[in-house]
């Protein structure tokens, strides 16, 4: 049986968070990014889209 592969993100931190509020740190912290340019992959699920959506002026995202 042929399984389907479930698409990735790549989601990279590109601006700093100095001056952001805690529910945009802790949402960028939630992603399991800690530093400046640091990548992470999350499967793309609507919890994530969510969470990128919130930061989006934060971050950039792939889709792989």
């Amino acid at each position: 049986m042929a399984t389907k592969k479930k698409k990735q993100l790549n989601v990279t931190l590109t601006k700093s968070l100095i001056g952001e509020k805690p529910k945009n740190r802790a949402t960028v912290r939630g992603l399991g990014l800690r530093k400046m340019n640091a990548s992470v992959e999350h499967n793309d699920t609507s919890e994530i889209r969510g969470m990128i959506h919130a930061v989006a002026h934060l971050v950039t995202v792939e889709e792989k």
